[in-house]
């Protein structure tokens, strides 16, 4: 059976929709207004499908000061709500929301982190599957349970202190998946300091998507990233944004593009403006 790995076509997910061994996952969410997914969620969605909000069931406690605006929840606890789901290592697992992948790219890391293979993201989004004539419920999804064991792969995720050093090294690449301007530091809205890491390029990820809202082709992708990257190895790249999820749709494309696994800054920017003595630069002048 052929398994899904990056991003799966509409008319792909659609043929599995009675198949007990795949899960459909609703990410659908708003950083603007918290509820607004859950209430997207209840006016229609992909049938079968499950609720996951990003503050509730995909990111940790906030710890003032601490942490990043959304941490990565305890593996104890995201896994006991993966088997309550009904995922396990045998499910094929598909992950969707209204905004292009960003929010469904966390879903689809942290089960990489968990060391399940077999999820991918809906391409082109919620827009792709009305678009594509994709049937719209407004049944609470229930998945039957299963025992979710998680394999934990820690290598895929950074520290703050990690990626103070690779951004002094050359054999690194640091890359801020954030908009232009707010790497620039010219239009912070969201957290309390405005700018980027230093050493850090600019890679925004509303650029892997085409006029569409569908990923690049394969080989844009490729060559968006090699560039970038340079001479750098992919497994010595590693991606960051405000709070750790966006960042997660740069290592997606990555991925898809073939050419392999980039780490993840889960705390990202949010969290490195939390100590004073991190450094911060604004402007154009990252490598």
């Amino acid at each position: 059976m052929k398994s899904y790995t990056t991003l799966i076509a509409p008319e792909d997910l659609r043929a599995h929709l009675d198949d007990p061994d795949w899960a459909t996952v609703d990410c659908r969410f708003s950083l603007a207004d918290p509820p607004a997914g859950h209430r997207a969620y209840r006016e229609g969605h992909i049938p079968g499908a499950l609720y996951a909000n990003l503050d509730d069931d995909l990111s940790g406690p906030v710890s003032r000061g601490k942490t990043g605006r959304h941490p990565l929840p305890a593996v104890d606890v995201l896994a006991a709500k993966l088997s309550a789901w009904g995922i396990d290592e045998a499910v094929q697992v598909v992950a969707y929301d209204d905004s292009g992948g960003s929010m469904a790219a966390r879903f689809w890391w942290l089960l990489k982190w968990l060391g399940h293979e077999r999820v991918a993201v809906l391409d082109g989004a919620w827009a792709a599957w009305l678009a594509a004539g994709g049937p719209v419920s407004t049944a609470v999804g229930h998945g039957k349970a299963r025992v979710f064991r998680p394999r934990v792969r820690p290598e895929l995720s950074l520290t703050a202190d990690d990626v103070d050093r690779a951004r002094n090294d050359p054999g690194w690449r640091v890359c801020d998946a954030r908009a232009a301007e707010r790497y620039r530091g010219e239009n912070e809205t969201i957290d309390p300091v405005a700018g980027h890491i230093p050493g850090a390029c600019s890679l925004p990820y509303a650029e892997n998507l085409g006029p569409d809202g569908r990923f690049r082709s394969v080989k844009e992708l490729r060559s968006r990233y090699s560039e970038a990257l340079g001479d750098v190895p992919v497994e010595r790249a590693v991606c960051y944004c405000g709070s750790g999820v966006t960042a997660a749709h740069d290592l997606l494309a990555i991925a898809h593009a073939g050419l392999g696994e980039a780490r993840l800054y889960p705390g990202s920017w949010s969290e490195w403006i939390t100590d004073p003595k991190r450094p911060v630069e604004t402007g154009d002048r990252g490598r």
